[in-house]
């Protein structure tokens, strides 16, 4: 792992981003954990280590300054990501993990009790059908699909100015056009990536306070 640590240090120092040694073992404690329980899991396509810590990682940890707390919830979390990668390095920030693949949440599951994670609690549940007794600050996602559906199926999870924050990679401009909300576009440079990222930042429209 010592060509991922550097990687992965390089790639944290690119960034900005202050990350002790325990966090750090912690990331690379993760992307072993997806790696071995890829082969019967099929968690991702991506098999190369040093992949993993760019595409996985930092891909996510490239957005960690745009969330906003106490409460987040990572919609379609899939293998963990953005959520485990964030909440190992937001210790103080209560994050929930929900996708619908019972693989998926059974693998973020046992990664977080590996991990020792005390901040993650995660959920096997269509976002639709998943109704919490507190709203959220920050609802993220790898989009799952366009924006407006991404807001129409989050709206009842976002409190009075909480954020959608839609990670993607070209601009959508035709689906931007589509938004009444107001909305951010944010480049995002992903260190060791060269595809186009970006991160659509969508101001809730809700009036119920976050609680």
């Amino acid at each position: 792992m010592d060509a991922c640590r550097k990687i992965l240090v390089a790639g944290l120092e690119a960034l900005h981003l202050s990350v002790d040694e325990d966090q750090v073992e912690r990331l690379l404690n993760f992307i072993k954990l997806i790696e071995k329980w890829n082969k019967a899991y099929n968690l991702t396509a991506i098999r190369d280590r040093d992949e993993m810590v760019r595409l996985h990682l930092l891909d996510s940890l490239a957005v960690l300054r745009f969330v906003e707390g106490p409460r987040v919830i990572d919609i379609g979390t899939g293998a963990g990501l953005p959520g485990i990668p964030l909440a190992i390095c937001l210790p103080e920030t209560e994050f929930v993990l929900l996708d619908g693949n019972a693989k998926k949440t059974r693998f973020v599951q046992q990664a977080v009790l590996e991990l020792k994670l005390k901040n993650v609690a995660v959920s096997h549940s269509r976002v639709e059908q998943y109704h919490p007794e507190h709203t959220f600050n920050t609802v993220i996602t790898r989009a799952f699909a366009s924006l407006p559906t991404i807001v129409e199926l989050t709206e009842h999870l976002l409190g009075k100015g909480g954020v959608v924050l839609a990670m993607k990679g070209q601009r959508p401009d035709e689906e931007l056009e589509r938004m009444p909300q107001k909305v951010a576009v944010i480049p995002i440079h992903v260190p060791g990536i060269a595809a186009e990222r970006c991160l659509v930042r969508i101001e809730s429209l809700e009036e119920t306070e976050v609680k």
